[in-house]
C-alpha cells in the first residue's frame, strides 16, 4: 500500500499534473458558481481538448472539475439562496439564513472545512477498502433501490420545519413534476401537454432556480431595505467558525461523511440523497429541530459533507468495476476509453500508475480548494455589501442565463419564471421548496425501480419483504412515519395527566 502511494504521488505531484489538478479545480469552482453549466456539460465540452494528454493528466484535470463543483455551488447557495447544483439545495435552507444573520463567513468556512474533511475520509476509503465497498453496491437490484428511495422521500418530513401536512403535500407537487415527461417503460407521454420542452421532463436547473432564485428575488420585492447584511464584520477572523460551531459541527460532518461515502457508492444521485438525508438525519438527531432552517450550522456542515463525501465514492465503482454510477463519471469513463484504459478489476494490475496517480491526485485536489476558496471567503461575503435593489436583479440575471444556458431552449426560461412564482407563494403562505425538490429527483428513481421490481416478480409486492436489505430500510420507514404520531399522542397524554 504505502509503495502504490508513493508510486501515485510521485506522478501527482510532477509539475504538469499539479497545473492541470489546479485548471480542474478552478474550472469546477467557477462552474459551480455559474447555475445551469454543470459538470457534465463541462466536461463533455473539454472532453476533445484532453486528446493530446497522457491519460493520468486528463482524468486528473476532469476529476477536479467533479469535486470542485460542489463548493462552487455552495458559494451561491449560501450568499444568494441560488443552488448553484442540486446536491447544494439543501444547503440554501440554513446557509442562506446564516447570511441573513452576517454569518456567511462561518457558513462558507465550515462548509470548506468540512468538504475538505470528508473528502479527504472518502479519498482514504477508495485508497483502502474500494473493491469490498464496490461488491457491496451491486447487491443492490431494484428492490433495494426501491426501498432506499421510499425511506428517502419517508424523511421529508424532517426536512421542514413547517407542519406534517404541508411537508407532505410539497412532497406530492415535487412528484407530480417528477412524473413530467416519458414514462420510462413504456415511453408514453405524460402531462406533456403537446410541447416538445416537456418531452425529457423538467429540467433541474429552471426548476431549482425558479423556487429558490427567482422566488427569493421576488419576496425582496415586497421587503424593506434590510441592515442585518451591513452589520457583518468582514476582518477574515470574523468570518471564520468559531469554536462552538466547531464544536456544534463535529458530529454532523462525521455522520454526513460516513453517509455519503455509502450513498456515493449507489447509482442515481448518491451525492444528492446523502445531503438531503444528511440534513434529515441531523434534524432527527438535534435536541431543538425547530431550530432548524433559521439559520443553524449543523444544517449547513452536515450536507455539505455527505455531498462531498458522496463524490469522492462514486469513484470507487468506476475504478474498480468500470461502472458510471452517475453521468459525470460516465463521461470521466469516456475519457479512459478514449486514451486506450478501461477502468475495472484490472486496472492495478495492468495500469497502477494511472489507477493510483488519480488517487493521490485527489488529495491534492482538495488541498488546493481548501487553500485557494478560504482566503477568497472574504471576498465572496462582500457580495452581501450589495444592496437589495442591486442585489435582486443580478441575482434574476444569473438566473436566467442559468436557465437558458441548460437547453437553449426559451421555454426553459419561461418555466423558471412560473416556478418563481410559485416559489414565491410557497414562501408567502409559509411552505418549504425543501421537500419538492427531494421528492423530484427521488420521484423518477422511486418509479423505475418499483416498475422493475414489480416486473422481476411478476407483479407481487412480496419481493420487497422477502429480500433482506428492502425489508429492513421499509421497517426503518415505517417506524421514521410512526414515531411522530406516538410522540404526539405521549405529549397529548402527558398534558391531560398534568392538567
Amino acid at each position: 500500500m504505502i509503495e502504490n502511494l508513493m508510486l501515485g504521488f510521485s506522478i501527482s505531484f510532477s509539475l504538469h499534473n499539479v497545473l492541470y489538478c489546479l485548471i480542474g479545480t478552478v474550472l469546477g469552482t467557477i462552474v459551480g458558481i455559474l447555475p445551469g453549466l454543470g459538470p457534465g456539460g463541462t466536461i463533455a465540452i473539454l472532453l476533445p481538448l484532453t486528446l493530446k494528454l497522457d491519460v493520468t493528466s486528463a482524468i486528473i484535470m476532469l476529476s477536479g472539475i467533479y469535486y470542485g463543483v460542489a463548493y462552487g455551488g455552495t458559494l451561491t447557495s449560501v450568499l444568494m439562496n441560488i443552488p448553484g447544483e442540486v446536491c447544494t439545495v439543501v444547503t440554501c435552507i440554513d446557509g442562506y439564513q446564516m447570511a441573513r444573520k452576517g454569518r456567511a463567513g462561518a457558513a462558507l468556512g465550515i462548509a470548506a472545512f468540512g468538504s475538505f474533511i470528508a473528502s479527504t475520509i472518502g479519498i482514504i476509503g477508495i485508497t483502502i477498502v474500494a473493491p469490498p465497498l464496490a461488491s457491496l453496491a451491486l447487491s443492490f437490484a431494484p428492490p433495494e433501490y426501491t426501498a432506499l428511495m421510499i425511506a428517502g422521500l419517508s424523511l421529508v418530513t424532517y426536512l421542514s420545519s413547517k407542519s406534517f401536512v404541508k411537508s407532505l403535500t410539497m412532497a406530492v407537487l415535487g412528484l407530480i413534476f417528477g412524473c413530467i415527461g416519458m414514462d420510462p417503460v413504456t415511453g408514453t407521454e405524460r402531462f406533456t401537454f403537446g410541447t416538445l420542452t416537456l418531452l425529457d421532463g423538467i429540467n433541474i436547473a429552471p426548476l431549482a432556480m425558479g423556487m429558490y432564485g427567482i422566488g427569493e428575488v421576488l419576496s425582496m420585492a415586497e421587503e424593506e431595505e434590510p441592515t442585518v447584511f451591513m452589520k457583518t464584520s468582514f476582518k477574515i477572523r470574523n468570518l471564520m467558525p468559531t469554536k462552538q460551531d466547531w464544536k456544534d459541527s463535529a458530529g454532523p460532518i462525521g455522520r454526513g461523511t460516513m453517509l455519503g461515502f455509502f450513498l456515493g457508492l449507489l447509482p442515481g444521485g448518491g451525492a444528492v440523497l446523502a445531503s438531503f438525508l444528511s440534513y434529515a438525519l441531523e434534524k432527527r438527531l438535534s435536541k431543538h429541530p425547530e431550530k432548524f432552517g433559521t439559520g443553524i450550522i449543523e444544517g449547513v456542515a452536515g450536507p455539505e459533507s455527505a455531498n462531498n463525501s458522496g463524490t469522492a465514492a462514486a469513484f470507487i465503482p468506476l475504478l474498480t468495476l468500470g461502472l458510471p454510477f452517475n453521468v459525470v463519471t460516465a463521461l470521466i469513463l469516456v475519457a479512459f476509453m478514449v486514451h486506450g484504459v478501461t477502468p475495472g478489476p484490472f486496472i492495478l494490475a495492468k495500469n497502477p500508475d494511472v489507477f493510483w496517480g488519480v488517487v493521490t491526485s485527489m488529495y491534492l485536489g482538495n488541498l488546493m480548494l481548501l487553500i485557494l476558496n478560504i482566503p477568497l471567503i472574504g471576498i465572496f461575503v462582500n457580495i452581501l455589501r450589495i444592496r437589495y435593489a442591486i442585489l435582486s436583479p443580478l441575482i434574476a440575471l444569473v438566473c436566467f442565463v442559468g436557465a437558458f444556458s441548460q437547453s437553449y431552449n426559451a421555454m426553459d426560461v419561461l418555466l423558471m419564471v412560473l416556478f418563481g412564482f410559485v416559489g414565491y407563494f410557497m414562501r408567502k403562505f409559509d411552505f418549504d421548496p425543501a421537500p419538492v425538490m427531494l421528492a423530484y429527483v427521488l420521484g423518477p428513481m422511486l418509479e423505475r425501480a418499483l416498475r422493475q421490481s414489480l416486473i422481476l416478480s411478476s407483479g407481487s409486492p412480496m419481493i420487497f419483504l422477502t429480500r433482506p436489505i428492502s425489508a429492513i430500510l421499509l421497517a426503518v420507514t415505517l417506524l421514521t412515519l410512526v414515531m411522530p404520531l406516538f410522540k404526539r399522542a405521549y405529549v397529548a397524554m402527558a398534558k391531560k395527566t398534568a392538567n
